[in-house]
């Protein structure tokens, strides 16, 4: 598996709070069967120091220490930049902080109840060339009273970037539902860890989906076929089995599935 949203740099955000903490993160990825990761730390306000001259550097010795410890994860370069750092940012910076060098910039979902002035920001870094990646739209409270939102940005070209653990309820059933919702109405493109630690927030892509019950050929596509492809800059392949487009009427799904 390719990881493209995960917190493994010591010391920066909210992931492992030591370099030893990060290597044994990078043990559990590998254990996990993941073999390569982005280091997607956080670009935000609460963080103000986080930019490309700071996380270059970081992983850069993490890539030696993983080295010397004869841990097998590759690690590149990227962030998880908040919406409302993005504006403040310039485009060589943006730049920067796409994920593994190529043209996806990984944008955080605003976790506030309102969708409003998210597609302006959009639209202006749609204009600026930046390819977007939508970090954990299954927990955007806008997209949850607004899927249509999440539609029109999808049809546009924007993908989208679910974190495995929400397939099995890891951030509660409605989170659950609305992720699995989102992926058998085709507004899933790839799937990531988004992992922190251990325990509450842990490595791995494959399990999760697999105890999901997805298809196995899903499971590669979510989290290795299309990750690759946002890596390399290429057309993302089609999906190797066809989505389940007819969830179930009641409740959220019902309501999720009426607002198409």
């Amino acid at each position: 598996m390719l990881d493209l949203h995960c917190h493994i740099l010591p010391g920066i955000d909210d992931g492992p709070p030591t370099m030893d903490d990060t290597l044994d993160l990078a043990r559990a990825h590998v254990a996990a069967g993941t073999s390569l990761v982005v280091a997607t730390s956080h670009v935000s306000w609460d963080h103000p120091d986080n930019g490309a001259r700071l996380l270059g550097p970081l992983v850069e010795l993490v890539r030696t220490r993983l080295a010397a410890a004869a841990i097998p994860l590759e690690i590149r370069t990227g962030a998880e930049v908040a919406l409302t750092r993005v504006e403040a940012l310039d485009d060589p910076e943006l730049q920067a902080l796409r994920l593994g060098g190529g043209p996806w910039l990984l944008l955080e979902c605003p976790f506030t109840p309102s969708g409003a002035g998210f597609e302006l920001v959009i639209d202006d870094l749609l204009a600026r060339g930046h390819r977007l990646l939508l970090a954990h739209p299954e927990r955007c409270p806008a997209f949850h009273r607004e899927p249509a939102l999440l539609e029109r940005l999808v049809q546009r070209g924007i993908l989208t970037s679910v974190t495995a653990g929400a397939f099995v309820g890891r951030f509660g059933s409605t989170v659950q539902e609305v992720a699995t919702t989102f992926l058998r109405r085709g507004l899933v493109h790839s799937v990531a860890s988004d992992a922190h630690d251990l325990t509450r927030r842990p490595p791995g892509i494959e399990e999760p989906l697999t105890r999901a019950g997805l298809d196995p050929q899903l499971v590669r596509w979510l989290g290795h076929d299309v990750p690759r492809a946002i890596l390399d800059g290429t057309p993302v392949p089609f999906a190797p089995v066809p989505f389940d487009a007819t969830p179930p009427r009641r409740g959220l799904r019902g309501r999720l599935r009426r607002a198409s």
